[in-house]
């Protein structure tokens, strides 16, 4: 008995891409891109880019319990935000279309059939040991498995419902090779017989990813450390259909600490949050290339260009990387400072807006004390509500042992500040520059004497982005004057 014409078969065969490095991006729509997926996509992206070669996003959906609803398009968006543009999926399509599993279902049944009858898979009919389907079979002997295959097949097309399962040897051993962990060896006696096809003719996703792997032609996977005790029943699978194995690369997890890894349910980021806690896209992008990759040298700051340039599957780590939100933040404010000052200023201008509503402050002016003084995005309010209003600050804050400055020094120099910049014929930052100093010098005090308690007073806080003549020079005339009024009475109480 023969289940179909091979024809079948090899025009499948006949589809599929050859001849250049192919890699996929195989993520489950089950929410927001984590920062491990982030990584496992970049590094996926950079294998085939090395080599001018194609980057997939195929979407792997057959698992109906997680799926929610939304999260390819979650997926899309987070990964052309990075910059990591697919050239084939689900979306703009390719040559091995569709990029979608649930609509691939016509594909794996056959290959399943086939299995069978090659007698590497069997029929299951024990609806008791395989309830939905779902799960692998215990190791005990499995009466199903001995069934002639003629058998089993006319029970199929009676209509008795049934799982298919992976017919594994029972002795021996499979070898499998991974680019980072080397030769892995496993006893065929501890494989048990997993599922391949469900009661509700859906893959599971072990079946679905080698069949879509194949099919697509994908020459190199990328995996996450929990997928090395799957690799053998993988390697089965390919072997059983008599197909060339992938390369296999297996990153280790990306943990919170030393003992637990990232997880969305314990508060740890996503792509997106992060992108919502003020970090910029390349910033995530290059840290999270270094978490778990070292480039071989001292170099720690790397655009995409430099990264497909210098990636090198050599430099992945077995050791779990640790997160370190302090080390993000440190990139996150090379790449501020990095930028133009046109490009800090537009990415800036929304947060800046979210406090000032004074129309006569210069947005731009605000933006120029900033673009050097802020690790985050999201640090801008709070660093600049002072422009809108003066807080009620604690006269405290006038005293500084390294300014020289007491309450009674700080009156003296915001009365001597007030009378030089009433002054003023012109309000620049350049005139009140020229004359604090010249008045600092006439005081014999040193310029932070002055400075400091003109500054407190302007702002009514102790670190501020900008020193006094920046801030006075925004701020403007009548309110610099009024503010400085404001600390002469205070420290006259």
């Amino acid at each position: 008995m023969k289940f179909m014409n091979r024809q079948w078969f090899d025009d499948m065969e006949a589809k599929i891409p050859r001849g250049k490095v192919r890699t996929r991006f195989a993520p489950s729509p089950t929410g927001y891109m984590h920062v491990g997926g982030l990584r496992t996509a970049l590094y996926t992206y950079l294998i085939a880019k090395k080599d001018n070669g194609t980057f997939i996003l195929r979407i792997e959906d057959t698992d109906k319990a997680r799926f929610v609803e939304g999260a390819t398009e979650i997926i899309i968006n987070s990964l052309n935000d990075a910059g990591l543009h697919y050239d084939e999926g689900p979306d703009i399509g390719g040559p091995v279309a569709p990029y979608t599993q649930s609509e691939r279902l016509d594909t794996y049944r056959p290959y399943a059939a086939l299995l069978c009858e090659k007698g590497s898979a069997y029929y299951c009919f024990c609806e008791e040991k395989h309830g939905d389907g779902s799960s692998a079979f215990s190791l005990e002997a499995d009466p199903c498995r001995e069934l002639s295959y003629e058998s089993s097949k006319n029970r199929v097309d009676a209509g008795d419902p049934f799982v298919v399962r992976m017919k594994a040897p029972r002795e021996g051993e499979t070898i499998v090779t991974d680019i980072v962990f080397g030769k892995v060896t496993t006893p065929n006696k501890i494989l048990d017989d997993m599922v391949l096809l469900k009661r509700d003719g859906y893959p599971t996703y072990n079946f679905a990813n080698v069949i879509d792997d194949h099919l697509m032609g994908i020459t190199h996977v990328m995996r996450g450390s929990e997928y090395i005790s799957s690799a053998p029943k993988y390697n089965l699978l390919y072997e059983a259909f008599g197909w060339e194995i992938p390369a296999y690369i297996t990153v280790s997890p990306v943990m919170r600490d030393a003992q637990h890894k990232l997880s969305k349910r314990d508060g740890d980021p996503t792509y997106d949050d992060l992108l919502n806690q003020g970090y910029l896209p390349d910033a995530i992008l290059n840290y999270v290339a270094l978490l778990g990759w070292s480039p071989g040298g001292e170099q720690e700051m790397f655009t995409l260009k430099d990264l497909i340039e210098a990636f090198d599957v050599s430099g992945i780590s077995k050791a779990p990387a640790i997160f370190d939100i302090i080390k993000l933040n440190h990139f996150n404010s090379e790449y501020i400072r990095a930028l133009t000052p046109e490009e800090f200023a537009a990415l800036a201008k929304p947060y800046i807006f979210s406090v000032i509503k004074n129309k006569n402050l210069s947005i731009d002016a605000i933006a120029g004390i900033l673009q050097a003084r802020c690790e985050k995005l999201t640090d801008i309010p709070e660093k600049i509500d002072f422009f809108e209003s003066l807080p009620d600050y604690n006269t405290e804050l006038y005293i500084h042992k390294k300014s020289k400055t007491d309450k009674m020094i700080s009156r003296d120099m915001l009365i001597e500040a007030k009378k030089a910049l009433l002054s003023l014929n012109e309000w620049t930052s350049q005139a009140i520059h020229d004359i604090l100093v010249k008045l600092a010098l006439e005081l014999d005090v040193k310029n932070a004497t002055l400075m400091w308690p003109v500054r407190i007073a302007a702002t009514g806080k102790a670190v501020t982005p900008g020193g006094a003549i920046e801030i006075c020079s925004i701020r403007g005339r009548e309110e610099t004057l009024r503010r400085i009024e404001t600390g002469i009475d205070k420290l006259s109480e």
